[in-house]
C-alpha cells in the first residue's frame, strides 16, 4: 500500500494530471466568480462552461483552443439568436440550431462542431433571448470564461509534460527487457507461448504509439510556456524521439524472433545444443542487461554474439540454418537497436532552477 502510494507520488504524470485537474476545476470557479461577483451578470453559467471547454494539457493548447472555443462558443450564441428570431422557442428552432451548429462548428479553423451546437441548445433553452441584454451578456460572459481559462493555464504552473514522456520511454524500455529475458527462459523447452510474445510485442508496440502522443504534447508544452526551465527541458526533450524510435525496431525484432521460433517446424528442445544454449544465453544477457540497465554488458554480449555467429559451422547446422540465421539477425538487430536506449538509462531532464544538481533521473 504504502509502496504503491509512493511510486503514485513520485510519478511526474500523476502529478500532471492533478495539476490540470485541479486547474480546470479553479479556472471554472473563478470564471463564475468573476462573472456573478464581480461584474454582476445575470445567468452567468456561459463563463464556467467557457472555462472549463478552454484550459487544455499545455498553455499552447490551450491558446489554440481557447481560440477555437471562442468562435464556436460565439457562433452558438449567434445561432441560437438567430434560430429564436426567425422560429421562436420550439422544437422546429432546436432542430435548426443544432444543425446549424454542427455544420457551422465544423468548419476550418474552429473544429468544434459540438461546443457550437451545444453552446447554440443552452441558450436557446434557458428562454432569456427575448431580454435585449441577453444576448450581449452571454458573449461577455464567454469571454470571460475563455480569458480566466488562458490566465489560469499561463500563470499556475504551466505544464512541461517532458518528465511525463520520459516516464512512459523508461517503461517501455522495461518491458522490452523484461520480454527478452521470458523468452529466453520459455524457449529452453518446447513451449507454447508464441502466441503471448506476440500479443506482448503488440502491447508494447501500443505503448510506443501512445508515448510518440506524449511525446508530441510534451514539445508542444514548451510553446509559449514562460517557465525559466522551458528551454533546457525543451532541449533534453528533443533526444527522446531517436530513442523511441530505437525502441521501436527493438520490439519490432523481439516479434520477429517470436515468429521466427513459432514457424521453425520443430520445437526449440530439438534444435541443435551448439547453437541452441549459446544463443539463449545472450538472449537472456541483452534482456538483463535493458532491464538492469548496464551498457557495458549489453555492449559485451554485442561482441560475443558477432564472435559466436562468426564460430558457427554452417555444414553442421544445415538442417535448419535458414531458422539459426533469422534468429541471429534479429537478436543482432535488436542489440543494435538497443545500444542507445540502454546508454541514456534512466532518462534525464533538467531539474528546476533552485535545485543545486544540474539534472536528476526520471525515477
Amino acid at each position: 500500500m504504502f509502496g504503491w502510494l509512493n511510486h503514485r507520488l513520485r510519478d511526474p504524470i500523476s502529478w500532471s494530471n492533478a495539476s490540470q485537474l485541479a486547474k480546470t476545476v479553479g479556472a471554472a470557479v473563478v470564471a463564475w466568480v468573476v462573472a456573478v461577483d464581480l461584474l454582476h451578470l445575470s445567468q452567468a453559467f456561459m463563463a464556467p462552461w467557457a472555462a472549463l471547454l478552454t484550459v487544455q494539457a499545455t498553455v499552447f493548447g490551450t491558446a489554440r483552443g481557447g481560440s477555437q472555443q471562442a468562435a464556436a462558443s460565439v457562433l452558438g450564441v449567434l445561432i441560437a439568436y438567430g434560430a429564436w428570431r426567425l422560429l421562436g422557442l420550439d422544437f422546429a428552432s432546436l432542430g435548426v440550431a443544432v444543425l446549424v451548429g454542427l455544420i457551422a462548428g465544423s468548419v476550418r479553423g474552429v473544429r468544434a462542431e459540438t461546443t457550437t451546437a451545444a453552446t447554440a441548445v443552452v441558450v436557446l433553452t434557458t428562454g432569456y433571448l427575448n431580454n435585449g441584454g441577453m444576448l450581449a451578456a452571454r458573449l461577455e460572459d464567454t469571454g470571460i470564461g475563455i480569458a480566466v481559462g488562458l490566465l489560469v493555464n499561463l500563470l499556475v504552473w504551466p505544464p512541461l509534460r517532458d518528465r511525463g514522456a520520459a516516464r512512459r520511454i523508461d517503461a517501455i524500455a522495461v518491458g522490452v527487457g523484461a520480454l527478452l529475458v521470458d523468452m529466453s527462459e520459455q524457449l529452453g523447452d518446447d513451449c507454447s507461448e508464441y502466441d503471448n510474445w506476440i500479443a506482448r510485442t503488440g502491447k508494447l508496440r501500443n505503448d510506443v504509439d501512445h508515448a510518440w502522443h506524449v511525446l508530441a504534447e510534451a514539445r508542444e508544452s514548451g510553446r509559449f510556456n514562460p517557465r525559466r526551465a522551458t528551454p533546457g527541458r525543451m532541449n533534453a526533450a528533443d533526444g527522446l524521439a531517436p530513442i523511441l524510435s530505437q525502441l521501436d525496431q527493438a520490439i519490432a525484432e523481439m516479434r520477429s524472433i517470436a515468429w521466427t521460433a513459432r514457424l521453425a517446424g520443430i520445437g526449440p528442445a530439438q534444435w541443435d545444443r551448439r547453437f541452441r544454449e549459446p544463443w539463449l544465453e545472450l538472449l537472456h544477457r541483452c534482456g538483463a542487461a535493458v532491464v538492469t540497465p548496464d551498457i557495458g554488458d549489453l555492449r559485451a554480449a554485442r561482441s560475443d554474439l558477432a564472435a559466436f555467429a562468426e564460430a558457427l559451422d554452417v555444414e553442421d547446422l544445415r538442417d535448419l540454418w535458414l531458422v539459426y540465421g533469422a534468429l541471429l539477425i534479429s537478436l543482432r538487430n535488436a542489440m543494435a537497436a538497443l545500444d542507445a536506449v540502454v546508454e541514456a538509462q534512466p532518462l534525464q531532464v533538467p531539474t528546476p532552477s533552485w535545485s543545486p544538481r544540474t539534472r536528476e533521473p526520471i525515477a
